[in-house]
């Protein structure tokens, strides 16, 4: 497993009305992993019942293909979910509001279990290079158990005073650009895979199309999803054009440092991971037709 097979990734409540059709009983085919949580999609009032609610599917669930993640409130709500019976059955946990606060109580618990961890960054780190390397450097240690590091547009864009329009990506506007561009070259430098954030807007789907397309151009893959409707149409974006498909295959394949493809000319050293990138799509998601 690894970050390319998340696809779409679902958001749902731990609180919803049809939890256990989704995740039990596989309610939406093309759906490739769902992210069960307990921290901003529901009232504080309701904890202690989505906390009941994901020990009664734990114990029903029994494992597919469908990739499952827990978003646990803090680091409290962790441990807790920790202690669950079934627990074994989830794939991991995504880490909200990941910071140089509660870093250390979040991966103490996880550093020793089998889990894959997704943090996300979504507080004052994300706007001081140095609080950021920090965090990075932190994650560093714990490498080989992160899928994706994401970070919260919706945080961001609260901290800012802002909201993004439906037809245009947070690429277009230059404060979060700067703020994306600080946390990609950070990370991604290191071997880190970043997701894309949110599109909050359900019913535009020419925007949730460029918003989706503007990622993969930004080197950002798999989304977190806030309606159904969008997973096929993620899926069908990830896939990949037949000369992009091509192209990569050449680099994979050359066995010299300096390929001619067509009308252009490459190192295949310096364009390898990205042509790796693109033929694991490939593997997963096929050619767009």
């Amino acid at each position: 497993m690894d970050y390319i097979d998340l696809g779409a990734t679902l958001f749902v409540p731990a609180t919803h009305k049809a939890l256990f059709e989704i995740v039990c009983e596989g309610k939406y085919k093309a759906l490739k992993s769902i992210l069960i949580d307990t921290e901003d999609g529901i009232d504080e009032k309701d904890l202690a019942k989505a906390k009941e609610q994901i020990q009664k599917l734990l114990l029903q669930y029994e494992k597919k293909e469908l990739y499952l993640f827990l978003r646990p409130k803090d680091a409290e709500c962790l441990e807790e979910f920790l202690s669950m019976k079934g627990i074994e059955k989830v794939d991991g946990f995504i880490l909200p509001k990941f910071s140089l606060q509660n870093s250390a109580n979040y991966l103490h618990l996880l550093e020793k279990k089998e889990f894959y961890i997704m943090p996300s960054i979504e507080g004052s780190e994300l706007f001081e290079r140095d609080k950021l390397k920090t965090l990075r450097d932190i994650l560093l240690k714990y490498k080989n158990k992160i899928l994706l590091v994401r970070f919260g547009l919706e945080d961001m864009l609260k901290q800012l005073g802002m909201k993004r329009s439906s037809d245009l990506s947070i690429f277009d506007y230059s404060v979060t650009t700067n703020v994306l561009g600080e946390l990609l070259s950070l990370f991604k430098s290191s071997g880190f895979a970043v997701s894309g954030g949110v599109y909050p807007y359900f019913k535009n789907t020419d925007g949730f199309i460029k918003d989706v397309k503007r990622d993969l151009r930004e080197g950002l893959f798999s989304k977190t999803l806030i309606h159904p409707n969008q997973i096929t149409l993620t899926n069908e974006l990830y896939k990949v054009d037949e000369e992009e498909y091509l192209w990569a295959k050449a680099i994979v394949q050359s066995d010299t440092n300096i390929i001619r493809y067509k009308d252009t000319m490459a190192e295949s050293k310096t364009m390898l991971p990205y042509a790796t990138e693109v033929l694991r799509r490939f593997d997963v998601y096929g050619l767009r037709t």
